[in-house]
């Protein structure tokens, strides 16, 4: 059953446990809303800790979105469990900001849930730290994701697509897929009808869930991938999201090795101006040069999202501009560079620095390649 298989993920990864407040974002589409009810099944079983709902509306949809948001109220209500409600303007924010529409929701969604979270565990006199985030993610979005970074391009690990869990936020569902959550839906429905008390969310037209009409639109690229690109390789094999999964996860499992190989060399290698605050810069040894290829791409990768934000999104010219700044396995003396975010690359016997270009300039000395 799907709860079950929900229970293993949530048991074998170590998502979460009966001690951690959980806070579940829920659109109101079939998978969040699935996943609401199998949490609470979980609650009660002792498997997970307190629980709270919140809905983001992003004020996009007009009455549709009152609609959604006015749906998840309902639901968890029927669950009886906390309601954190935020509604943010964001294609005001977006408009405003000179942003993508959909990165200002995805950024905004998270800020709130960080906002609700930390507000479930004081309630519940739980440490933040304990807190968990739960998305609905489903095998269907993780493969969609695949998909894309296969058009567009990714970078180290990048095809292992969604991981399960991302600091205080984790993927449940990433082990089922959206039909079988939309089945359990069905039948719990049935359950209800035939007389079993288990509570139960319908909209006002009677439905269990709420469809997003923008969904069905091939104009966005996840939209595309999913109704165009997916389906079609499906054709081929009827197992795609079972053997994709399976596959991700052993491309996951060597990330993870070489992950914890990079962190490893960053400690040894990587002389930071200021450990509290990585945006200050840092140094690269001599030794440097002398790794394999692989692992210096994923230590300037994750080197330069110490400095840019765990946000940012490290462009390839970067990373290939510090590896510029070794030849034959050592530094390149004198060698400079401006790369993303106004950074600035200089380079002498001593190793190669990164820092922002306004620190650069004040610390520049006459003598050529100062590091």
């Amino acid at each position: 059953m799907v709860i079950e298989r929900v229970q293993q993920t949530i048991e074998e990864r170590g998502l979460a446990g009966p001690d951690n407040p959980v806070l579940l974002m829920v659109s109101g589409g079939s998978d969040s809303t699935a996943l609401a009810y199998i949490a609470d099944e979980l609650r009660k079983r002792g498997v997970l800790g307190p629980l709270a709902v919140l809905h983001v509306n992003h004020q996009l949809r007009g009455s549709d979105a009152d609609a959604d948001a006015e749906f998840v109220r309902q639901l968890a209500e029927a669950l009886e469990l906390p309601f954190f409600l935020v509604e943010v303007n964001v294609g005001a924010i977006a408009q405003e900001q000179g942003e993508n529409t959909e990165a200002v929701a995805r950024s905004e969604r998270y800020a709130a849930a960080r906002d609700a979270l930390e507000s479930l565990c004081r309630h519940t006199s739980h440490p933040v730290s304990d807190g968990r985030i739960f998305t609905a993610h489903t095998q269907d979005d993780r493969v969609e994701s695949f998909y894309m970074r296969s058009i567009v391009g990714t970078g180290p690990g990048g095809f292992r697509s969604m991981r399960y869990t991302n600091g205080a936020v984790a993927r449940p569902c990433l082990d089922v897929s959206r039909q079988d959550l939309r089945d359990y839906l069905a039948r719990r429905a049935l359950d209800v009808e035939a007389g079993e008390a288990k509570p139960l969310a319908r909209d006002a037209s009677g439905a269990l869930w709420r469809e997003d009409a923008t969904n069905a639109h091939t104009d966005r690229f996840r939209s595309y991938v999913r109704h165009e690109i997916v389906p079609k390789a499906v054709e081929r094999n009827p197992q795609l999201l079972d053997v994709l999964s399976r596959t991700m996860n052993l491309i996951a499992d060597e990330d993870d090795m070489l992950d914890a190989l990079t962190k490893k060399l960053i400690a040894e290698q990587v002389k930071w101006d200021n450990a509290e605050d990585q945006a200050a810069g840092c140094v690269l040894a001599p030794a440097f040069g002398a790794l394999e290829l692989p692992l210096q791409r994923r230590m300037v990768f994750e080197v330069l999202k110490g400095i840019l934000g765990a946000e940012a999104r490290i462009e390839t010219a970067s990373v290939d501009a510090v590896l510029e700044g070794y030849a034959d396995g050592v530094p390149v003396s004198g060698y400079t560079n401006n790369i993303q975010g106004n950074l600035a690359l200089s380079a002498n016997k001593h190793g190669l620095r990164v820092e922002p270009m306004d620190t650069y300039r004040a610390r520049r000395k006459p003598e050529k390649g100062d590091v």
